[in-house]
């Protein structure tokens, strides 16, 4: 690796400060278990880093907010996450993803804003948090914005964040009764890169799925929702005529690739398979993860 600087601020606002809106060779650095790779690989060669380990602590809280909102510090570590009570009692979905996400050295050190702006399409948080409704807090020197989880992805690695902007935290709204499950094939073992992501959620009402959310990742270029899917379940039971009904719109509807892990026509099926799993996944006891 070519000689680079490391600056460690103690505050956001200090390390927004020596982020270069005009630099992409400058980069903040949460956890690093991605960014490390690229530089020891040579695809990323940094001028400066900027560690973000000593900034204000708040940003590495988990708390439940008033009204029963998830609020996760960008710079809590994925085990934090995995083990934290109320993420359990509240929000089991999220539990039972990061048990197969990486490993537990990976989950150590890894934050979840990291794992988020990274763009990666693999990564197992981004479809469940943007099924559950979560939003993101960015900041800048101009202040302030926030978005859906589901609209920082742009492309294959690719996000909206500016050079200059970093994620501070992330909120996930009260499930209320809504149920959400996530699927995830690997070709190799469970806790590898998924060939194909299946995340869902909805509310059920009379027997019936209403307001549902399915989002596709690793087989897509960037976490994608599947609209036509959603509008066949909207309304409908979930018997099998209208879970495959959605598994084939969903197989239809979804911009594939070809990958290490799979052809495309392999993880197409492989969607029309998992959306109907991951609904009756969701709507099964089984789906339950206590702390």
């Amino acid at each position: 690796m070519i000689p680079f600087d490391m600056v460690e601020p103690t505050s956001l606002q200090e390390a927004i400060a020596l982020l270069d809106p005009e630099d992409g060779s400058v980069r903040p650095v949460a956890g690093g278990t991605a960014l490390m790779l690229m530089m020891k690989a040579g695809v990323f060669q940094p001028s400066r880093l900027v560690c973000l380990h000593r900034i204000e602590p708040s940003y590495a809280r988990i708390a439940i907010k008033d009204g029963g909102a998830l609020q996760i510090g960008a710079m809590a570590t994925l085990s934090q996450l995995e083990y934290d009570v109320n993420v359990g009692k509240h929000f089991p979905v999220l539990k039972r993803t990061l048990r197969t996400l990486s490993n537990p050295r990976v989950r150590n050190v890894a934050r979840v804003g990291g794992a988020l702006a990274h763009g990666d399409p693999h990564m197992d948080l981004p479809p469940v948090l943007a099924a559950l409704g979560a939003r993101i807090t960015i900041a800048s020197r101009k202040g302030n914005r926030e978005l859906p989880l589901e609209q920082l992805y742009a492309g294959y690695y690719e996000t909206v964040l500016n050079k200059d902007e970093l994620i501070t935290t992330v909120t996930v709204p009260a499930l209320d009764g809504r149920k959400a499950a996530y699927i995830k094939v690997t070709s190799r073992t469970a806790d590898d890169w998924p060939a194909l992501g299946v995340a869902v959620s909805f509310a059920v009402k009379n027997g019936a799925i209403h307001d549902p959310v399915v989002v596709v990742s690793a087989a897509t270029e960037k976490v994608t929702r599947m609209a036509n899917a959603e509008r066949l379940l909207q309304g409908r039971a979930a018997e099998d005529a209208a879970l495959n009904r959605a598994g084939d719109a969903a197989a239809d509807e979804a911009s594939i690739h070809s990958d290490a892990h799979g052809t495309a026509a392999y993880k197409r099926e492989l969607l029309r398979v998992c959306l109907r799993r991951a609904v009756r996944k969701a709507l099964s006891a089984d789906a339950e993860v206590r702390p």
